[in-house]
């Protein structure tokens, strides 16, 4: 059967879900690098660390303003509009040598980089036949922009130095806009009402669903801890007793890319109705990666197991809230999402944030007491839910129960 036109080729679909990996991956570029680049400004690893805040917070603030305009204009243009603007920022961080600019060319990034989440819909709308494998694809580059950043940017900053790695990125984003430009065609906006109006449309997703609401918090929650781990680790794993070099730092996104790709297994129990004991296990699995972190701290075997059942335990809590929001209501998904994706990205911005503070305080065993918290927080929020679960369904069971005379 002859495809049609309007329907995305399989060209298409690789090169958004490249594309989409390029622009998220660089929020994440930081991680490796914020001891090169506090030795470079002569500053303290907490002055430092608010680049990875920001990065995140930018990501955040953009997907909440920015990623509805896909249901207002015309979302070819604005991703190309997004990727551009993202060049100008990732130049601006390559040639910066003021500490203020370069920490603000930060939260820039951040805030264009949500480009990847306009991807997303505009996939899903031109597949409708074959809606659930683009979008898998789609969100697989973002994945693996994500976890891949870490060792990119490790590697290019031990062999070169860390402005490089954002020079290449704005290489790479710019040859990925002009590609874009070329394939991607125009789709005509669906929403007809003024931007204050679309902004409050989203923000009505949030009364409108409680599921929403808890499953945000949690996704807010995990990320936070993944952020944490993850920016603390880099000064952790550079100091004593490991001493390792940034390329060496880097090298552990990889376990985390091993790690993400058994996430899917989790959302088959979600797809088989019991998406709340999937994520319970998942969260499981993340406190146990603290625990082993926390009274194992100094031995490399550790550091491994904590980082891929860590990475599995947030990855597969991502999986299962992703399905479970599409179920919600199929007319409203780019809002759900965003405000989904907004509370994801402001959670890492908060744990980011929460474990450069808790490092100042008490070093790693100090983060790892912040990772528990934030952990236990997600946990007896799934617990209580599974209870007014269990709880509704008794009561409809009585009401519904036939009485016998």
């Amino acid at each position: 059967m002859e495809r049609n036109k309007n329907e995305i080729s399989v060209r298409q679909t690789a090169l958004m879900s490249v594309t989409a990996g390029v622009c998220v991956a660089n929020i994440y570029y930081n991680q490796p690098l914020l001891k090169d680049m506090a030795d470079s400004f002569h500053t303290s690893e907490r002055i430092i660390g608010n680049m990875a805040v920001l990065a995140q917070a930018g990501y955040g603030l953009g997907l909440f303003f920015l990623t509805p305009l896909g249901d207002k204009m015309n979302r070819r243009k604005l991703i190309l509009l997004l990727q551009w603007l993202l060049v100008l920022a990732l130049l601006g961080m390559t040639f910066s040598n003021n500490l203020h600019v370069t920490i603000a060319m930060s939260l820039l990034v951040g805030i264009f980089s949500v480009a990847a989440q306009v991807i997303l819909p505009m996939a899903a709308h031109l597949s409708p036949h074959n809606k659930g494998r683009t979008v898998g694809i789609i969100f697989m580059g973002i994945l693996t922009g994500v976890l891949a950043a870490r060792v990119f940017s490790g590697f290019i900053a031990e062999w070169l130095s860390w402005r490089y790695v954002y020079g290449i990125a704005a290489a790479m984003v710019l040859a990925t806009s002009v590609a874009l430009y070329r394939s991607l065609p125009d789709i005509t906006a669906v929403f007809n009402g003024s931007y204050p109006d679309l902004l409050r449309s989203t923000l009505k997703q949030l009364k409108r669903f409680p599921l929403l609401r808890q499953t945000a918090f949690l996704g807010a929650l995990m990320f936070g801890v993944f952020c944490s781990f993850w920016t603390t680790l880099t000064f952790y794993l550079s100091g004593t007793p490991f001493r390792y070099t940034t390329d060496q730092i880097g090298l552990f996104g990889v376990l985390a890319i091993f790690s993400a790709l058994l996430a899917p297994m989790f959302g088959k129990l979600a797809d088989q109705g019991d998406a709340n004991r999937s994520r319970l296990l998942a969260v499981m699995l993340v406190i146990g990666a603290i625990v082993i972190s926390y009274f194992y701290p100094d031995t490399l075997w550790t550091v491994v197991i904590a980082v891929l059942m860590l990475d599995l335990g947030v990855q597969a809590v991502q999986v299962t809230n992703v399905a479970v929001i599409y179920t919600l209501d199929e007319t409203a998904h780019s809002r759900i999402n965003t405000i989904y994706m907004t509370s994801y990205f402001l959670g890492g911005a908060v744990g980011t944030y929460s474990g450069l503070l808790f490092w100042q305080w008490g070093k790693w065993n100090a983060v790892c007491l912040q990772l528990l918290i934030f952990s236990i927080a997600g946990f007896i929020l799934l617990v209580i839910n599974k209870a007014s679960i269990s709880l509704s369904v008794k009561v409809k069971d009585i009401i519904l129960k036939p009485k016998t005379v």
